[in-house]
C-alpha cells in the first residue's frame, strides 16, 4: 500500500502562508474599512479599525518575514534524507502547497500592504460645480480631526463634506489630522460640516473659522 502524507515542511509552509495573509490584511484593515463603508453606504464604520494604525509597521514587518521564510522553505535544497525517502519522492504537492499558490499569496499580500497608497481610486470623482457666491458669504473652517490614518480616510472625509450644499472646496491631510472646508455660509453652516465629518466615524476635536 502506498500512502501519501504531507511532509512537516509542507505543513509548516501552509501555516506560514496563512499567517502572511492574515497579517497583510490586518496591516491595511484601517484603510480598507473606509472604502468598504463607502461601498456599503455605512459611513459610520469608516474609522472602526483606526486603532490598528500604530501596529501597522509591525504587521508589515511580520508579513514580510513570514512570507520570506515561506519562500525559503519552498526553495531551499532538499536534504539527503528527504531525497532518499520514498514517500517524499512519490508525493505530488497539490495546488495549495505549490510555489504558484505561494506566488499568488505573495502578490495579494503586497497589494494589501500597498492599499493605503492607492485606496483613493475607489472614491468617486466629484464633479466640478459652478457655484456663484458673493465674496462676503464665503466662509472657511479649519478642523482638527481624530481618527484619520491614510489617504482613504482623507477621501472619506472630503466625500462626506462634498455632499453638503454650498461647499466650494474641501481638503484633508491625515498626517496632520486637519481638514479645511470653504463654503457658502448662506447654504450650509459649520455645524453641518462638523456633523457630516462626525457621521463618518472620525471626530472633530476642534475648529476655527476664517472669513
Amino acid at each position: 500500500m502506498n500512502t501519501q502524507t504531507s511532509s512537516p515542511k509542507t505543513g509548516n509552509t501552509n501555516g506560514l502562508i496563512g499567517t502572511g495573509i492574515l497579517t497583510a490584511f490586518a496591516a491595511s484593515l484601517c484603510c480598507i474599512t473606509p472604502v468598504l463603508a463607502l461601498i456599503a453606504g455605512v459611513s459610520g464604520m469608516a474609522s472602526a479599525f483606526s486603532w490598528l494604525e500604530p501596529a501597522r509597521p509591525y504587521l508589515m514587518g511580520v508579513t514580510v518575514l513570514v512570507l520570506g521564510f515561506a519562500w525559503y522553505q519552498k526553495l531551499k535544497p532538499r536534504t539527503k534524507e528527504e531525497i532518499e525517502c520514498a514517500c517524499e519522492e512519490d508525493e505530488k504537492p497539490s495546488f495549495w502547497q505549490s510555489k504558484k499558490f505561494l506566488g499568488i499569496v505573495t502578490v495579494f499580500a503586497a497589494l494589501m500592504l500597498a492599499f493605503p497608497y492607492y485606496a483613493k481610486i475607489f472614491y468617486p470623482k466629484s464633479k466640478a460645480q459652478v457655484i456663484v457666491v458673493e465674496s462676503n458669504n464665503i466662509e472657511q473652517a479649519n478642523f482638527e480631526i481624530a481618527g484619520m490614518t491614510c489617504t482613504a480616510c482623507e477621501e472619506h472625509v472630503k466625500h462626506a463634506v462634498a455632499q453638503l450644499p454650498g461647499v466650494i472646496d474641501a481638503s484633508a491631510d491625515y498626517k496632520t489630522g486637519r481638514a479645511t472646508v470653504k463654503f457658502d455660509k448662506t447654504k450650509t453652516t459649520v455645524d453641518e460640516v462638523v456633523k457630516a465629518v462626525n457621521e463618518t466615524g472620525y471626530k472633530v476635536k476642534n475648529y476655527n473659522i476664517t472669513e
